[in-house]
């Protein structure tokens, strides 16, 4: 489990800023009339973000 991690500690980064960013995105920014796909509510903020964030901080690992 510790190797898994090591390995993914970037990913696994990415995720965690994505999250915040996309509830914070959500908190702060939202959708007035609520009928935005992505940020009427806060979960599908923040899981987008999630997705972004592994995408973003992956492009950033050293290839071997």
């Amino acid at each position: 489990m510790k190797l898994q991690v090591s390995k993914y500690k970037l990913e696994l980064t990415g995720l965690a800023a994505g999250l915040i960013a996309g509830w914070c995105y959500w908190y702060f920014v939202g959708c007035a009339t609520g009928t935005c796909a992505i940020t009427s509510k806060p979960i599908n903020s923040a899981l987008y973000g999630g997705v972004m964030g592994i995408l973003i901080f992956g492009m950033f690992k050293k290839k071997k």
